[in-house]
């Protein structure tokens, strides 16, 4: 899973995929805007056929983070 979300995220920001650490945050650190990410969130969606909550979605920061929610809603 991190490596799938790694490869979607340099689809919205330049950054390389080795580089998509699990502690790395999506603003701080690999430098998304809110845009980037709800559009990033849109992806996830149609790639892993699921439907992210938006609440809950706000307060994901870090890869990790973003990795667990989407197992979660896998399950």
């Amino acid at each position: 899973m991190l490596e799938k979300l790694a490869e979607i995220i340099c689809n919205y920001v330049e950054v390389e995929p080795e580089n998509v650490k699990p502690e790395s945050r999506f603003m701080e650190d690999l430098g998304f805007t809110s845009f980037d990410f709800m559009s990033m969130l849109g992806e996830l969606e149609d790639e892993f056929d699921i439907e992210i909550d938006q609440q809950k979605a706000a307060d994901i920061r870090t890869v990790q983070e973003a990795v667990d929610y989407l197992e979660q809603l896998q399950a």
